[in-house]
């Protein structure tokens, strides 16, 4: 039998298993794959040489009913043409920028497109984190996680980054396994006034009410939000996650202690 190929795999050790994850490919990897070419056949047709922003901020993008397909084709053209449609009806300039992070991660032209990227966010930032739904506010962080020239925006992306997609695979397990939004059960609630609860590795259960965690976590965000464009992204998505249905949302309304409150009140 031929033992697998798992030279691009990196493996560690937990549990007593042996788990493979697998490594990036390098530039030169990159640069000899088909797969990689093929995804940036016809790029040329995408790029806009002098985008006019402000034009671009008030035409719709006109494709029918919206359709979101969640989907990365190997296509570049085929990939566009869906991000169009999810695009529908709204401002063309958001789907310029999901334009933009498509080429950016094919490579297209990437200083070119990283350029008109950051150079967008440079005139727009208010613009985008007000328009831009979680989904692209989080493909935008991981963005700037990548190739932020300074080394605190790209910290501050990160955060986002993380933030947004432990949101997401939480949300997401509850779903799957069916745990839909219940009312919270009195006496745990009331337990936990009086004592600390374990979950696991010596972490607490948040103690409802009146814990002050989540304050201070978001007195060590602040100085991120001030990070530039990637700060402005992190403070929407920490915002958008105080108000969508989200543990942060649920266990706000739970909250009664006001000087442990870890959200700002709407003006």
């Amino acid at each position: 039998m031929t033992a697998p190929d798992i030279s691009g795999w990196t493996g560690f050790i937990h549990g007593g298993n042996r788990w493979m994850v697998r490594r990036r490919k390098s530039r030169i990897e990159r640069f000899f794959s088909l797969n990689q070419h093929r995804k940036r056949w016809g790029a040329w047709r995408h790029v806009a040489a002098d985008p006019d922003l402000a034009a671009m901020r008030e035409r719709i993008v006109e494709a029918g009913e919206p359709v979101q397909t969640g989907r990365t084709e190997k296509s570049l053209d085929l990939h566009l043409a869906n991000l169009r449609r999810e695009f529908s009806g709204q401002p063309e300039l958001l789907l310029h920028h999901a334009t933009l992070i498509v080429l950016i991660r094919r490579e297209v032209r990437p200083a070119e497109s990283l350029g008109q990227f950051l150079a967008l966010w440079g005139e727009e930032a208010e613009f985008l984190c007000g328009n831009l739904n979680l989904r692209w506010l989080i493909s935008a962080a991981d963005t700037f996680a990548d190739h932020a020239p300074d080394v605190q925006a790209r910290a501050a992306a990160m955060m986002a980054s993380l933030l947004g997609n432990t949101v997401k695979i939480y949300e997401s397990d509850r779903y799957i396994r069916g745990a839909g939004v219940s009312a919270p059960l009195p006496k745990r609630v009331e337990r936990l006034q009086t004592e600390r609860v374990t979950l696991f590795d010596g972490m607490l259960v948040f103690t409802v009410g009146t814990e002050d965690t989540l304050r201070n976590m978001y007195w060590r965000l602040e100085p991120y939000f001030a990070a530039g464009h990637a700060g402005k992204i992190l403070k929407t998505v920490y915002d958008r996650m105080q108000v969508n249905d989200t543990a942060f949302a649920r266990l706000r309304a739970l909250h009664r202690r006001d000087r442990t409150g870890w959200w700002e009140d709407e003006a």
